[in-house]
């Protein structure tokens, strides 16, 4: 179907999708670029797709509309509609992130969490959206490839810890060197940018490990904290 005016119904529903509350709606967003196109189509996600150049596509456009549903400043040729990834029983190691309020940080987690074999993120309900339009631009496409559940982490980590996982928080003051951790069972625990984990989740963590830097280094980016830790624990 040809689509030409900026009024028409639907260009103001892909519009919607730009909101976090409008994504909840209709458990469904927006993605830009062949790449996530094809990563979505290999989950079967693809609800329909939209094109300046591809008069297949469900939905053929004008620039002027494509540039209107952009979340990007250089924008794409294609577009898709995806459902929202469903959640999966927990099976592997854990990564657990606290208040993360960065979307180019969370979408680099996630590219870290496929590379060091985390198959699973458990996001905390204060956290920033995992479909965040910034955030599924950082993962690459590796959003389609991992399992992310959303919680409130005080009433969750009670829930890993009767699945049998040890839960490891990250604290230079009270940590060991994550080198010496047992690497079975491992729920990582890396908290808020600014604050690191709340003093709510300390308390349900069993241990706390650090990363070993200069003294010139205060603290690290939490992407490249998480990225350290997941290849540490990998490493066996």
């Amino acid at each position: 179907m040809q689509i030409t005016s900026l009024k028409n119904a639907k260009v103001k529903y892909w519009l919607s999708l730009k909101e976090k509350k409008n994504r909840d709606k209709e458990k469904k967003f927006l993605i830009e670029g062949d790449h996530l196109i094809e990563e979505a189509r290999k989950q079967n996600l693809i609800v329909e797709t939209i094109s300046i150049v591809d008069q297949n596509a469900d939905y053929f456009v004008t620039k002027e509309i494509m540039t209107k549903i952009s979340c990007q400043k250089s924008i794409s040729y294609n577009a898709a509609v995806v459902n929202f990834i469903k959640e999966e029983e927990i099976n592997g190691h854990v990564l657990v992130l606290d208040n993360i309020q960065d979307p180019g940080n969370l979408g680099t987690i996630i590219r870290s969490c496929i590379a060091f074999n985390f198959k699973n993120i458990i996001l905390s309900d204060t956290s920033v959206d995992i479909y965040n339009p910034k955030v599924i631009r950082a993962t690459e496409g590796m959003i389609f490839h991992i399992n992310v559940l959303r919680r409130n982490l005080q009433e969750f980590l009670p829930t890993l810890k009767m699945l049998g996982y040890n839960i490891v928080g990250t604290d230079v003051v009270k940590g060991n060197d994550i080198k010496n951790i047992v690497r079975e069972n491992i729920a990582l625990v890396l908290g808020n940018e600014g604050n690191g984990i709340s003093n709510d989740i300390k308390k349900l963590c069993d241990k706390f490990v650090y990363i070993k830097t200069s003294d010139d280094c205060e603290s690290l980016n939490v992407g490249v904290a998480a990225s350290i830790l997941m290849y540490e624990v990998n490493n066996e």
